[in-house]
């Protein structure tokens, strides 16, 4: 049973940071394509980055993120991260961890992916 635990949610002002971790287990980590989502009350999830698996290149990231985010994994941790700085008021929405696999390739779309965590809470204040 595969199992993806978030972390790293919170309440920040406007330009802050946050770091957002996610841990799989239950499957062999590093042939999961990882990515992370986010739903805004109200609106439809949406793509905000995704690395391949393995080495972890491709990564892709939302172009309304771009710049400021950054995805990462670790294989030897079997984690993924997502590193956000200079958070806007835009950016405040439940971040999901997604993994799709084994052996899939990168993708924008949620229902491609296999797996799911709970989700943390992201808000940012002006």
């Amino acid at each position: 049973q595969v199992h993806l635990v978030e972390s790293g949610g919170g309440v920040v002002q406007t330009g802050d940071s946050l770091n957002l971790s996610c841990a799989l287990s239950g499957a062999t980590f590093n042939t999961y394509t990882m990515a992370w989502f986010r739903q805004a009350p109200g609106k439809e999830r949406e793509f905000v980055a995704v690395i391949a698996w393995g080495s972890g290149d491709p990564t892709t990231h939302a172009d309304s993120v771009k710049g400021r985010f950054t995805i990462s994994r670790d294989n030897a941790e079997n984690t993924v991260s997502l590193q956000m700085n200079s958070l806007k008021p835009e950016d405040a929405a439940v971040y999901y961890c997604a993994a799709r696999g084994p052996y899939y390739g990168n993708s924008y779309y949620p229902y491609e992916y296999n797996y799911w965590g709970q989700g943390t809470q992201v808000t940012v204040s002006s």
